[in-house]
Order: structure tokens, then C-alpha cells, then sequence
């Protein structure tokens, strides 16, 4: 995939160029930690597959069946990552904006830090068809496949959300594991590429080259989700990150771990790569957009890189978890969030990819100065070698788990 380089560069100092307080003091959803990453890695192995639950209880839609008080109880409990909303001093204005018009009242929770730490939250209560008192969760793509094949999670009602159906991007509209979103609608996209410090390194072009460049050795790191992470390896074995077999994967991790051992590999983390980059301890690293958007408001020498080999893109979506009283209340402010001209004013603040078709001529509006950054509203051609990575069913999950623990020493 070639992007080229002048235009993202001159895009990029386009986003910069807001110095909004927030970006210019380098926290954003990632920084938060995503997916097994901090929390997981302190947990160790043991804790870590614990956290995932080997022993979840499969439901159906007849088996829990949840019982809607939206009408008689106007209110809403939405869990979320941190720092992932807009905030305006102590308000966060698209959600005020949301209970004055529908009269909602919104309990907003920022506390989902990592998908398997949540995951273990709400597992035992999930699996015993048990209400979790939150009425939305947010999760990353993985999860969120691993929730609904659990059937933990509500089927939505597609006539109360005609702003989705009519502006959700087309690219997202049929996941692998969600075909037809009957039970999930993306909050925010991003995209897992590589960033180098420009000050203590050359241009990488490629994530072959990010593994084998003598001159980066010990000098870099990787990420500690696995989807991320491996879906780089499956490509670099010449298999498809989303549909793969054992034997795919036998050779990808052998791959890793033979960077590991080689010492090429310095540590693996979470977003925590921030500030070893930007002080050169790490000179380069598989890294997320938001978090480089937000550092290069302070470090211009800190690069992203499109890899040759394509970009891995995610989402984080929004779902109504199984006995959540408050389901139409939870589709009405999805469908709020996709008005474009609130979807843009939110993705003014997170700065990842916004999922709302309008949006960006929205932004026009709210901030012309990111209409045109292509992490935010990337075109065709930029996203044309992004990939996911495939769903997978819990015992093969929990075998690879195992696998990708082992190797990254968590």
C-alpha cells in the first residue's frame, strides 16, 4: 500500500495544527491501555486467561430474555474507555446535548481500561443471564465477536436507528462477526501502523523492515494485544490476518519468536511505547494513530508510517449487553451519535477514524483545519490494505492466547 509521503505529512501538520489542551498534553482513549496490554502483562499468564474466563456460560435470546423500561425509566448507563468523548472544561457537550433533547438522563462511566480486565468484570453475571447495570458497553472488535457468540448480548432494533443505517461507512457496515450489525454500531475506528523518531533513525518503510533492520535491533517494540501484533506476523508468513489456520499461526508465532529471541524485539506494550519513543529509548514501534496524532502536536520528529504490508483497523462498538432494562434508551443516543455534525465535533476531540458518513463535510463547521487529515476521514485508497483480524471461537482463543503469552513473556 503506498500513500504519499508529502500529502500525509502535510495532512498530519494539518491535524497538529489545532493544539487543542487535551491532544497537546498527549492523552487520548489509547493512552488508557487497550486490550491485553498493562493490566494483562501485570497479570501474567495465569491471570491473564482468568481475566478472558475459560468457564463462560453460553446464552441465547431465549434462554435470557431481557425486559425494556425505557419507556417508564428514562435513563442510561454507558461504560466506555476514558478520555474518548468530548470534554469542554468539566462538560462533555454532544452527551449534555443528547439529555436535553431526548430527556435521558446519561450516566457516564469511563471505565472500561482493557478488554479482557472488563471482560472479567462481567463474565460471571453475563454468563448467568444476570443484569451487569450498564446498559452500554463498548469493545473492541475481538471482544465484541467474543460477546455476541457468547449471546450476552442484545439483538438492536434497527427502525429506532435510521441515522445508522443510513450514515454508518459503508466499509464497516458487515464484520466478519456481525454481518449485518444486528448487534453492534461502531463508536470510533483506528488503525495499528508504525512510528519511528525521525531524530535517532531513517525512514521505515515496511514492517519486514521494522524486524530485520540490523540498526533497529533491540531498538524497538511491539504491541501487547495479540490482534495487532500477530495479524503483522500472519502477513509476514504470507497468510491472510483474517482468515488463517493452525498451521498459519504455528508459523507466525514461531516467527515472533524468533525475533524475541534474536533480541530484535526490546518489550512489548501497550501505548506506553510514548514516552520511550519520544526520548529515543525506542527508536521505532508498532504503534496506534491517535497516539501519534497526539504526539506530534509536541515532537515533530515523531513519524507514521503506512507499512507496506497495510494498516490493521479496529473499532470499538457500542452494544447492549444482555438484561439491560434501558435498550431503546441505549439505541437512542447511538443514533444521536450519528448525526454527522455531532459524530464530527466528537471525532474533532479523539481524533480516530469517525464511522459516520457526513461527517466530514460536518467538520467544515466544527473544524476545518482536520477536514482533509486522512486518520480521521481516510479515503478509499488509504484504507485499501488496511485488514482485521478474523474472529475466533473460544477454545481456539484461549489456545492462542496461551501461545502469545508464552512468547511475549507476560
Amino acid at each position: 500500500m503506498s500513500v504519499d509521503p508529502v500529502r500525509m505529512e502535510a495532512l498530519l501538520r494539518l491535524g497538529r495544527a489545532t493544539g487543542r489542551g487535551r491532544r497537546a498534553a498527549g492523552i487520548d482513549r489509547r493512552t488508557f491501555v487497550r486490550g491485553a496490554s498493562l493490566s494483562a502483562m501485570a497479570l501474567g499468564v495465569p491471570g491473564l486467561l482468568a481475566a478472558c474466563g475459560t468457564d463462560a456460560q453460553t446464552q441465547t435470546a431465549d434462554s435470557c430474555q431481557s425486559t425494556d423500561s425505557s419507556s417508564s425509566q428514562p435513563v442510561l448507563n454507558f461504560a466506555n474507555w476514558p478520555e474518548y468523548i468530548d470534554v469542554d472544561g468539566n462538560r462533555m457537550p454532544t452527551l449534555e446535548d443528547f439529555q436535553k433533547t431526548s430527556g435521558i438522563a446519561v450516566t457516564y462511566n469511563a471505565e472500561i481500561n482493557d478488554n479482557n480486565e472488563f471482560f472479567g468484570k462481567v463474565k460471571d453475571q453475563l454468563g448467568a443471564c444476570e443484569p451487569t447495570g450498564r446498559d452500554i458497553i463498548t469493545m473492541t472488535d475481538w471482544m465484541a465477536a467474543r460477546m455476541i457468540g457468547f449471546g450476552w448480548i442484545q439483538k438492536l432494533d434497527k427502525t429506532k436507528l435510521p441515522n445508522v443505517e443510513a450514515n454508518l461507512n459503508d466499509s464497516l457496515r458487515s464484520p466478519s462477526w456481525d454481518k449485518n450489525r444486528d448487534y453492534s454500531v461502531p463508536w470510533q475506528t483506528g488503525l495499528t501502523g508504525i512510528a519511528y523518531n525521525a531524530k535517532y533513525t531513517g525512514e521505515i518503510s515496511s514492517f519486514e523492515e521494522l524486524m530485520t533492520r540490523p540498526d533497529l535491533k533491540g531498538k524497538i517494540s511491539l504491541l501487547s494485544e495479540l490482534p495487532d501484533t500477530m495479524g503483522f506476523m500472519l502477513l509476514l508468513e504470507g497468510a491472510d490476518p483474517e482468515n488463517f489456520d493452525s498451521e498459519d499461526w504455528d508459523g507466525a508465532i514461531d516467527r515472533l519468536q524468533g525475533y524475541v529471541g534474536s533480541g530484535h524485539v526490546r518489550k512489548f506494550t501497550g501505548n506506553n511505547y510514548i514516552r520511550d519513543l519520544n526520548a529515543g529509548n525506542l527508536v521505532a514501534c508498532e504503534a496506534w494513530s491517535g497516539d501519534v496524532i497526539a504526539m506530534q502536536y509536541d515532537n515533530p520528529d515523531i513519524k507514521w508510517v503506512v507499512p507496506e504490508e497495510g494498516l490493521a483497523i479496529w473499532s470499538d462498538n457500542m452494544m447492549v449487553p444482555n438484561k439491560s432494562s434501558h435498550k431503546a434508551n441505549a439505541e437512542a443516543l447511538m443514533n444521536y451519535y450519528y448525526e454527522p455534525e455531532v459524530a464530527a465535533t466528537l471525532s474533532a476531540w479523539v481524533n480516530y477514524i469517525c464511522p459516520v458518513q457526513g461527517a466530514q463535510e460536518a467538520m467544515q463547521k466544527v473544524d476545518p483545519s482536520l477536514v482533509d487529515n486522512p486518520l480521521i476521514f481516510p479515503d478509499e485508497e488509504f484504507l485499501s490494505g488496511a485488514f482485521t483480524f478474523m474472529g475466533l471461537d473460544d477454545a481456539v482463543r484461549q489456545g492462542y492466547d496461551k501461545d502469545f503469552a508464552r512468547v511475549i513473556g507476560a
